[in-house]
C-alpha cells in the first residue's frame, strides 16, 4: 500500500474537521447556557464537592476539559475563584470531559455515522437562518454536533490500513511486547499526541480507532488514555505562564493531579485493567482479544479479504466473513466500550480518592510556586491585573475577567479622589510636590488603562456572541470611558489647587468647609459606584442610590454658587478666590455627572 502525502492531509483534513466540529459544538452550547454556567460559577462555595460537580457539569455541557480548565484558571486570576475551589473544580472537569469517549464509544462505532450526521446538517439549516437568537444557537450546536461525527468517519476512513501492510504491523507490535515499558512508551505517546493536537478529545477519538482496528493492543490502548489525561494539563499551564500567582497554581495543580492520579494507578495497572476488560466481557465481548484477534485472520484470509472484514460495509454472499466481521464489530464495540469505562474509572476514582488531599496539594503548589520577589515596595503600573494576554478561554467567560478589571480601574479613581484631598490639607511646597505628581502619574495610568481595557473589549467583540453578552461588553465599554472621565475630574481638582498655590491665594475658612463638605460626597459618589460595579446582581435599588447621590451633588452646586455670588457682593473674600473656588465646583459636580453614567451603563436604568 502507498501511503503519499495526499493521504496524509486527507488525515489532517479529517482531524481538523473533528476538531472544528468540536469547537462549533461547544461555542453553540456556551451561548445556549453561558449565563447559567456564570452563575454556577460565581456561586461557587469553598465546599468541594460542589465544586466537583460544577466540574462535571460545565465540562459536560462545553464538551472540552481544557476549555473548562482555562476558564477556572482565567476566574482564579481574576480573583474570582479560590485555589481550593479551583482545584475541585478541575477535578470535576476531568469526569465531565469522559462524556466524549462515551458519546463517540455508543454512538460512532455502531453504525455508519454519515447516515444521520449529513440529515442533522440540513436540520440545522432552518436554525442558523432563524431571528431567534437562541435557535441560532441550537443550529450551530447541531452543526458542530455533525461536522465532529463525520470528522470521526473520516478518520477512521483515511487511517492507513495496516493490514493490508504486515511489515508496518510487526513495526507497532515491536513495541506492545515489551511488558510494562510498552505501557510507559504508550503512555509517553497519549501525552504527546495531546499536546500537539490540544485536545484530549481528539487524541481519545485517535485511540479509539486505533484499538478498534486492531492495531495496537487493549491494554495500550488504556495507557494512552493515561497518557492524553497528563497532556491535556500543558494548555492551561502554556495559558497561565503570562497570569498571576494564584492563576498559576491553579494550573500547576491540575498537572499535579492527573501526574498523582497516573502514578497510582500504573502500580496497579494490570489489575485495573483486567478489571475493567472483566467488566465489558460479561455484557460485551473481550476488548482484550480483539488485537490478536485481528492478527489471526492472516492465517485463513487474504489482506483484501481481511480489510473487508474490518471494514464499516456489511459483507453479503459469504457466511463465514460475515461472522467474522460480526465478531470483529463486537470485540471493537467492547474495545470502546471498555477505554471509555476505564477513562471514566480512572477519573471518578482518582478524584473521589484525591479530594481528601486538597489541602495538601494547595500547599504543594503554594511551596512550588511562589510570588515574585517585589524589588519596590509599590508600583503603580498601568498594566491590567485580571486580564492576561492568553488567559481568555471564550468570550462569554472573559466578560467576567473584564468587569473584575473594571471594578479595580474605579478604585483608582478612589485612590485619585484621596490624593486630592491630601492636596488641599497640605500646603507645603515639598509636600505638595509630591503628593501633585503622584496625582499626575495615577492619570496617565488610567489613560492607558481606558485603552487597554477598551481594546480588550473591542476584540473580544469581533467573536462570535450572543446578543447579551454583546450587550454586556458595549456596557462595559462605556462604563471605562466614564471612569476615565472621572479620573481626568480629579485631575483637573488637582490642577486648580496647584494653579491656586502658585498663585499664593488661600481659601478662607468658610470656603474650605464647602470644598470639605463637596469632597464628603464625592467619596460617597465614588464609593458607591465601584460597590455598584462589583455587585451581583445589578439590583435597582443601585441605580436609584447613585441617582439620589447624584441630585444631591447638584443641589449642593446649585446653593453653593449662589452663596459664592451674594459673598463676593458682600466682599467677604476676594474674586481670585472665588475663580478657583468656583472651579472646584464645577470639577465636583462634573464628576457625580460621571458616575451615575457609570452606574447606568452597568446597571441598564436611566437617569432622569
Amino acid at each position: 500500500m502507498e501511503y503519499g502525502i495526499v493521504d496524509v492531509l486527507y488525515l489532517l483534513g479529517a482531524l481538523t474537521l473533528f476538531l472544528y466540529g468540536m469547537k462549533v459544538m461547544s461555542d453553540g452550547l456556551q451561548k445556549i447556557s453561558g449565563d447559567k454556567m456564570r452563575s454556577i460559577l460565581s456561586a461557587m462555595t469553598k465546599n468541594r464537592f460542589l465544586g466537583v460537580l460544577t466540574g462535571v457539569l460545565v465540562t459536560a455541557l462545553i464538551q472540552s476539559s481544557s476549555a473548562t480548565t482555562l476558564m477556572v484558571v482565567s476566574f482564579a486570576n481574576a480573583g474570582l475563584l479560590s485555589l481550593g475551589q479551583s482545584i475541585s473544580v478541575i477535578m470535576g472537569a476531568n469526569i465531565g470531559t469522559t462524556v466524549t469517549a462515551w458519546i463517540i464509544s455508543l454512538l460512532g462505532f455502531k453504525f455508519d455515522i454519515a447516515t444521520f450526521a449529513v440529515p442533522l446538517l440540513a436540520v440545522a439549516l432552518p436554525l442558523i437562518f432563524s431571528k431567534k437568537e437562541n435557535w441560532n444557537s441550537w443550529g450551530e450546536f447541531v452543526i458542530g454536533f455533525s461536522l465532529l461525527f463525520l470528522g470521526l468517519q473520516f478518520l477512521k476512513d483515511s487511517m492507513p490500513d495496516l493490514q493490508s501492510n504486515p511489515e508496518i504491523l510487526s513495526f507497532l507490535q515491536r513495541y506492545t511486547d515489551m511488558g510494562f515499558g510498552s505501557v510507559l512508551l504508550f503512555l509517553f505517546i497519549g501525552t504527546l499526541m495531546t499536546i500537539i493536537v490540544q485536545s484530549s478529545s481528539a487524541t481519545v477519538a485517535i485511540t479509539l480507532i486505533m484499538c478498534v482496528k486492531g492495531w495496537i493492543p487493549f491494554e495500550m490502548g488504556t495507557a494512552m488514555i493515561l497518557g492524553e489525561n497528563i497532556g491535556t494539563t500543558i494548555t492551561a499551564n502554556l495559558a497561565a505562564l503570562n497570569a498571576n500567582v494564584i492563576a498559576k497554581r491553579t494550573a500547576f495543580s491540575h498537572f499535579l493531579f492527573n501526574v498523582m492520579g497516573v502514578v497510582w494507578v500504573l502500580v496497579f495497572y494490570y489489575p485495573l485493567v483486567n478489571l475493567v476488560g472483566n467488566m465489558v466481557t460479561g455484557v460485551n465481548a473481550d476488548p482484550r482479544e480483539l488485537s490478536s484477534f485481528i492478527a489471526d485472520l492472516s492465517n485463513n484470509y487474504s489482506p483484501k479479504e481481511i480489510e473487508m472484514i474490518t471494514g464499516s460495509t456489511p459483507i453479503v454472499g459469504d457466511s463465514s466473513m460475515l461472522a467474522m466481521q460480526n465478531q470483529v464489530v463486537a470485540m471493537g464495540g467492547a474495545c470502546s466500550m471498555g477505554l471509555a469505562l476505564f477513562h471514566t474509572l480512572f477519573n471518578i476514582t482518582n478524584t473521589f480518592i484525591m479530594i481528601w488531599f486538597i489541602p495538601l496539594y494547595k500547599r504543594i503548589c503554594e511551596v512550588v510556586i511562589r510570588p515574585a520577589k517585589k524589588k519596590i515596595k509599590k508600583k503603580e503600573y498601568a498594566h491590567l491585573k485580571f486580564i492576561r494576554t492568553g488567559m481568555r478561554s471564550t468570550a462569554e467567560f472573559a466578560v467576567l475577567q473584564a468587569q473584575k478589571e473594571i471594578t479595580g480601574y474605579s478604585r483608582k479613581i478612589q485612590e485619585m479622589l484621596s490624593m486630592v484631598k491630601n492636596l488641599l490639607e497640605n500646603e507645603e511646597a515639598n509636600i505638595f510636590e509630591q503628593n501633585f505628581n503622584r496625582l499626575q502619574k495615577y492619570e496617565n495610568i488610567c489613560d492607558r488603562i481606558e485603552i487597554e481595557v477598551v481594546e480588550y473589549l473591542s476584540i473580544l467583540s469581533e467573536e462570535e456572541l450572543s446578543n447579551e453578552t454583546r450587550r454586556e461588553i458595549r456596557k462595559l465599554i462605556s462604563a471605562t470611558t466614564e471612569i476615565e472621565s472621572m479620573g481626568d475630574a480629579c485631575y483637573n481638582m488637582g490642577q486648580i489647587i496647584k494653579r491656586r498655590n502658585d498663585s499664593e491665594v488661600t481659601f478662607p475658612e468658610v470656603i474650605q468647609q464647602h470644598v470639605a463638605e463637596l469632597m464628603e460626597l464625592a467619596e460617597k459618589i465614588v464609593e458607591h459606584t465601584t460597590y455598584t460595579l462589583d455587585a451581583q446582581p445589578k439590583k435597582p435599588d443601585l441605580f436609584y442610590l447613585a441617582e439620589n447621590l447624584e441630585h444631591d451633588m447638584n443641589n449642593k452646586r446649585d446653593i453653593l454658587i449662589k452663596e459664592n455670588i451674594k459673598a463676593i457682593d458682600e466682599h467677604c473674600y476676594d474674586y481670585p478666590e472665588s475663580v478657583y473656588y468656583r472651579d472646584l465646583i464645577d470639577e465636583f459636580e462634573q464628576l457625580g455627572d460621571y458616575a451615575i453614567n457609570v452606574v447606568e451603563a452597568v446597571t441598564g436604568f436611566k437617569h432622569a
